[in-house]
């Protein structure tokens, strides 16, 4: 395992096609920061610390006045625990990181990064920075795009079903195919976790509980059948 420079840089280079899907869900966050009264200090630094669209959004739909911060922690905190399990499949480049490498990579981390390291590390890589060159290309135009999206927010009026607002779920579809290995037993995981998702929500259960019921129940299927397969 080596981390180089070039890993970085050809890290960065492989995020480019998916800070285009990223960037909208960014501006779909500095718009509802304004909307919710955040300055533009506030959004950006909420982006830059948090760095987690998903938890981002569901903290900003819980925001009212006063600010339920023990709620919305933990609410960012029940969806952002898919995080572990990523950073646990990452490990034969982790493990051997050490400083500000290795905090910097985990401070990155995303769904996104996760996925293409992945891919890479099935491929035979064996360069870490490539992780670090993902996440950091990843954050650096999340935070402009919360930027504009705040800057411009008082302005753009977004209707609730707007098609910009889908741009997260598409990014998030489109991440799924470096991931999937090409085995059909696979795609079994993915789709209990969408079928319990859909009864979570359809049960009447709000966020994030849909989200950790889908991702729990589908880690643990794929838990099973890899234990099974062994």
């Amino acid at each position: 395992m080596t981390f180089t420079r070039h890993g970085v840089w050809r890290g960065v280079r492989q995020a480019m096609p998916l800070v285009i899907g990223t960037f909208p869900f960014g501006l779909v966050v500095g718009i509802l920061s304004d909307a919710k009264g955040l300055s533009l200090l506030e959004a950006l630094v909420m982006s830059g610390l948090v760095f987690a669209g998903s938890s981002q959004l569901l903290a900003l739909e819980l925001w009212s006045d006063p600010a339920p911060v023990a709620a919305a922690t933990l609410a960012a905190l029940v969806v952002n625990m898919r995080l572990a399990p990523m950073g646990a499949a990452l490990a034969p480049w982790l493990d051997r990181l050490r400083g500000w490498r290795l905090w910097g990579t985990l401070a990155t981390l995303v769904d996104h990064s996760y996925a293409l390291s992945a891919a890479d590390q099935r491929r035979g890589g064996r360069d870490a920075g490539f992780l670090l060159g993902v996440g950091l290309a990843l954050w650096a135009f999340w935070m402009v795009a919360v930027a504009v999206g705040h800057v411009f927010g008082a302005v753009v009026r977004l209707p609730p079903g707007h098609p910009l607002y889908f741009a997260a779920v598409a990014t998030f579809c489109a991440i799924l195919v470096p991931v999937w290995q090409g085995v059909r037993r696979d795609l079994l995981p993915w789709a209990l976790a969408a079928a319990v998702s859909l009864a979570a929500w359809w049960g009447g259960l709000g966020a994030p509980w849909p989200l950790l019921a889908g991702a729990l129940s589908g880690a643990a299927l794929g838990a099973w059948l890899e234990m099974r397969r062994r």
